[in-house]
């Protein structure tokens, strides 16, 4: 059993073809069957869109790099159509409330364990004064975009006691009545017509909370229908860390070493170049924002120079990229 952040960030390896092929980037979750799909990843065409490998084609997760059987196991998001409604969702379940069923905030899902088959096995919560805990994938009832709802065993226990309470009396009371209507065949009319109806008001009185307490029950189902309010917390890195590398190290003395810097720096300006003319004139398919929430592109608009420049300054461009059509 893996945590994300054992995940991601390593190197995605094709072990018939002997080379490395990117970097596993986020996890691409399918909330309904509880599992991760898919891993995306990122290489050096980063700029021209998401690119993932669905889960079932990984090999292993390993301590040190992600296998793979080869690069055919990539899928561009033109050959992803299977998961193009994941990625619409968006799911990320790290960064989500942890809200009970009562209507409890426990904390925010600070991390998730995945097993060797992609399912998730339990989440780690963590509460505002720091304290940590731990829920199994059962007692989770809905992994939502914003809130994860639990239902602790506590809680689950107190529902099936409340459940069986009324059903006692449901079947026992009526199942009472022919054995006490037999002796009093005989009675007189009047007698008779009186003791029936005495007999039925008991079930209908006892049958009052059996009916009330699905009610009761449900109210706090309502609870976090209405408590999501926080915005998605999103969790991809900016990817411009890695080319940085190249200005913090001193640069060599040697006259070689200082050509091929020139030409990493050149190398560069080129990808960066490729990357504004592949976006300029297209349209962003999703409202794109800064950390901070300021708006980079709407929904629809056209990609501009602005667009590009505000992308950058708030390292969103590969958000932007994989909203680009």
């Amino acid at each position: 059993m893996k945590k994300s952040v054992d995940i991601l960030g390593l190197p995605v390896i094709s072990i018939t073809e002997g080379r490395e092929l990117g970097m596993s980037k986020t996890l691409l979750i399918d909330a309904p069957n509880r599992i991760v799909a898919a891993i995306t990843i990122e290489d050096e065409d980063w700029y021209r869109g998401v690119k993932l490998i669905p889960y079932d084609n990984v090999i292993a997760v390993g301590d040190d790099a992600v296998t793979i059987n080869n690069s055919e196991n990539i899928l561009t998001l033109d050959a992803a159509g299977d998961f193009e409604t994941l990625l619409d969702d968006n799911i990320r379940v790290i960064g989500t409330k942890a809200i009970t069923r009562t209507g409890v905030i426990q904390g925010t899902i600070s991390e998730i364990f995945i097993g060797e088959d992609g399912s998730i096995e339990k989440c780690e919560i963590t509460t505002p004064e720091g304290s940590t805990s731990e829920v199994t994938a059962d007692q989770v009832s809905i992994f939502g975009k914003q809130v994860t709802v639990i239902s602790p065993e506590g809680d689950a226990g107190k529902k099936s006691d409340a459940a069986a309470a009324p059903a006692a009396p449901a079947v026992t009371a009526p199942a009472a009545e022919p054995a006490a209507a037999e002796p009093v065949m005989e009675m007189p009319a009047a007698e008779a017509a009186i003791a029936p109806q005495a007999e039925e008001s008991v079930p209908a009185e006892e049958a009052a909370p059996a009916q009330e307490q699905p009610a009761e029950e449900s109210a706090p189902a309502s609870v976090p229908a209405a408590e999501p309010t926080i915005e998605e917390l999103a969790v991809e890195e900016p990817p411009a860390a890695v080319p940085a590398s190249p200005a913090e190290e001193p640069a060599p003395a040697e006259e070689q070493a200082a050509e091929e810097t020139a030409e990493d720096k050149s190398a560069e300006r080129v990808n960066e170049d490729r990357h504004r003319r592949f976006l300029l004139g297209k349209k962003a398919t999703r409202t794109i924002k800064m950390d901070n929430g300021v708006v980079i592109v709407e929904a629809g608009a056209d990609i501009t120079e602005e667009v590009l420049q505000k992308a950058k300054l708030g390292n969103k461009f590969i958000e932007l990229s994989m909203s680009a059509q």
